[in-house]
């Protein structure tokens, strides 16, 4: 356990804007995207900003901790005079552009300051979806085929069939993916592509659907990293027809059917299928270089195969979320969670 060290959480408060998110349009040009997280479901009060749960558990850790909101050109470049013995990371964007979070993370070790979480590497392929699809399947690990559309018409080629999910190429939050983004015919699939191209400005990632269960697996440490138990998003309740995917509907638009009927959970998995997810998880943080702690997605398929579909460096922190909640079932309280990844983070600079 590391002595007292004065903390500064460190986040970017255009992150706060989640009412703006909850009620955007299906597709959001990237940035004008301010928010990338649901509103934890269950409650009616107003829960904590991830920002200051993670501000008491440092508190009650015994450090002094204290909130660095960076907000634009002076309070990036004020950095440097932060009197910090450790950055606690939590920018998802940075004026507003949540692409720029890799800049936030090289500007720190540009610094030479230690922060928690990936650095520039492991956040930009948690961005770049085809780039990080590319290196996992070099590494062994399955993910579904696809191909990328970068203007104009193309070709499924042979290794896809429909149906095929069309979603962005870059960005995080399942911004671009709704109900809608399952297409089944070819016109379907260039009219979802073009509208990516168009409104997010950036390729549309044309990817194998795979009907399955939503798993997720945290991830934990570096040396080496364990994996947590897997936590199921049930998608099993979803209005008939809507495809079972965690889209926008899912995530974010809190007054429909498909938010209030899907909920996350601890799932009980066949011990070697719950082994074989864990290990593509492992597998996928250690072939993008994340750190310190991560969120693997995973498709269960009909026939037990396991299917990387995303990977989430520096997942959401608070207590509601899917990663603590896995942590809370590995007996780690949301105070002992937050104390470990200052842990793991500190041992990389030792």
């Amino acid at each position: 356990m590391s002595g007292k060290l004065k903390i500064a959480v460190l986040y970017e408060s255009s992150s706060d804007n989640m009412t703006a998110a909850l009620g955007a349009p299906v597709v959001t040009p990237r940035k004008k995207h301010k928010a990338k997280r649901p509103a934890p479901r269950k409650t009616k009060r107003v829960p904590k900003l991830a920002r200051e749960q993670v501000l008491d558990a440092l508190q009650k850790l015994g450090h002094e901790p204290f909130l660095y909101s960076l907000e634009g050109e002076e309070s990036l470049l004020g950095l440097a005079r932060c009197p910090a013995d450790l950055i606690f990371n939590l920018t998802e964007s940075y004026t507003g552009d949540d692409s720029k979070d890799v800049h936030v993370a090289a500007f720190l070790d540009l610094l030479e300051m230690r922060y928690t979480g990936s650095g520039p590497h492991g956040l930009h392929l948690g961005q770049d979806k085809a780039l990080a699809k590319k290196i996992i399947l070099y590494h062994g690990v399955r993910t579904p085929s696809f191909v990328v559309a970068e203007g104009g018409e193309f070709e499924l080629g042979e290794n896809l069939s429909f149906p095929v999910i069309v979603k962005p190429c870059s960005g995080g939050g399942s911004v671009g993916i709704d109900a809608g983004s399952v297409v089944h015919h070819r016109q379907e699939m260039l009219e979802r592509a073009r509208l990516i191209q168009d409104e997010l400005h950036c390729p549309a990632l044309v990817e194998q659907y795979v009907e399955g269960r939503e798993l997720y697996v945290g991830i934990l440490g570096n040396d080496p990293p364990v994996a947590l138990p897997l936590v199921e998003l049930d998608l099993s309740r979803l209005p008939e027809g809507m495809p079972h995917i965690a889209g926008r509907e899912v995530k974010w638009a809190t007054e429909t059917e498909a938010y209030k009927v899907t909920r996350s959970a601890i799932v009980d998995l066949d011990e070697q299928l719950a082994a074989r997810a864990r290990e593509a998880g492992l597998g996928a943080y250690r072939a993008l270089q994340l750190r310190d702690y991560a969120r693997i997605d995973l498709r269960l398929a009909a026939d037990g195969k396991l299917y990387v579909i995303d990977a989430n460096p520096n997942p959401w922190l608070v207590v509601e979320a899917e990663f603590a909640l896995a942590a809370r079932e590995a007996g780690r309280s949301y105070t002992e969670l937050v104390g470990e990844i200052v842990e793991v983070a500190l041992a990389r600079y030792s």
